[in-house]
């Protein structure tokens, strides 16, 4: 591959697939040097069918991956960047991976992350701590959950009456620009990219 080419994303999910659909279009707009090259899920799920629509080809691998079986699949699809989205099981980061596995997390770490806090639970979490804003973080995975270095985070206000629901919703807005942003702030730091 030469540095004209794209850089190659693997969006590994286990649910409906709306941040790999979103990043889809933002690279169709031409607003993100990159290409999905892979989805890997972890379970069947709405993801697998939005992936097969869009034409990218994916990988079932149920249960958590092991570090050899992770690195098989990337090679095997040229792959750069690995973005997790909404992929709930624990990753291993081996270590020619280091800095190029990216999560999203549906809230201003270091509050509200760690195991178990993942969807309505983080909401739920951030409702109940009474804060007036929360948001989304974008960061570099290590070996522990949500612990890995902060790249990008977006805010948004907790509004009075929110639900876990309406709360859920206004985070996902910001984090379809806060994803794509973090994303091309990576190639770019990287020098990769096309």
């Amino acid at each position: 591959m030469t540095r004209a080419d794209p850089d190659r994303l693997a969006v590994f999910l286990s649910g409906t697939g709306r941040t790999l659909v979103n990043l889809a279009a933002v690279i169709d707009r031409g607003e993100l040097p990159a290409e999905i090259g892979l989805v890997v899920a972890s379970r069947a799920c709405e993801g697998i069918g939005r992936a097969e629509a869009l034409g990218i080809p994916v990988r079932l691998i149920e249960g958590e991956i092991e570090a050899s079986e992770l690195e098989a699949v990337l090679d095997e699809f040229s792959i750069d960047w690995v973005v997790l989205a909404g992929y709930l099981k624990r990753l291993p980061v081996p270590t020619r991976w280091v800095g190029r596995v990216v999560n999203i997390h549906p809230a201003l770490l270091p509050e509200f992350g760690g195991p178990g806090m993942y969807g309505d639970r983080v909401h739920r979490a951030v409702l109940e701590a009474g804060v007036p804003e929360s948001g989304c973080t974008v960061h570099l995975c290590d070996e522990h959950y949500d612990t890995g270095p902060i790249v990008f985070q977006q805010r948004c206000p907790v509004l009075p009456g929110d639900t876990p629901r309406s709360l859920a919703d206004r985070v996902f807005q910001v984090e379809t620009e806060a994803y794509p942003a973090a994303l091309r702030l990576l190639i770019e730091r990287s020098g990769s990219g096309g």
